[in-house]
């Protein structure tokens, strides 16, 4: 019975350890993401910084936007993402569509703080700059935010076009 008891607990454990981790790494410890194996995305894939064609920056501010809010690439091209925090609090971009960042925002407003970090994600501290390279493969119209509780609520995202 005690053995029934240690296996239930320990599987317990790493349930929960995937169901709130929800992704490596930890929001404020960093100003950009860890290393990790570039996963196809509906919006593109992860690319080396050192191939990119162009790079956009992208300010963030705590008045809960971002400048420029609209960017447009050409599909198959490599963009540095430079992300400039110029307010006073942590803020992060976010790639993805409305449904997963309506869905990752649910699930940050209700774990404040939860540890997550991917490819398509850059948090960067106040004063901070951080960066991610992305290939835009696909065309159409995608997104990006800052997913911190109440941030995207109030207004904080954009969108990227990909032109094919």
């Amino acid at each position: 019975m005690k053995t029934l008891k240690y296996i239930a607990a320990g599987a317990l454990l790493v349930c929960a350890g995937a169901t709130f981790g929800h992704e490596s790494g930890a929001h404020a410890a960093h100003a950009g993401h860890t290393a990790a194996a570039a996963v196809q995305q509906p919006w593109g894939i992860a690319a080396p910084a050192g191939i990119a064609s162009r790079t956009i920056t992208l300010r963030m501010t705590d008045d809960m936007r971002f400048t420029p809010a609209q960017v447009s690439v050409r599909q198959g091209e490599v963009v540095r993402l430079r992300v400039e925090n110029h307010g006073q609090v942590l803020h992060e971009l976010v790639l993805g569509t409305p449904q997963t960042l309506d869905e990752h925002a649910a699930a940050m407003l209700a774990h404040p703080g939860m540890p997550h970090d991917a490819p398509h994600m850059a948090h960067v501290a106040p004063g901070q700059v951080g960066e991610l390279a992305w290939r835009f493969n696909r065309p159409g119209r995608f997104d990006f935010a800052c997913l911190i509780a109440g941030h995207y609520q109030a207004g904080m995202r954009g969108s990227v076009t990909v032109a094919p």
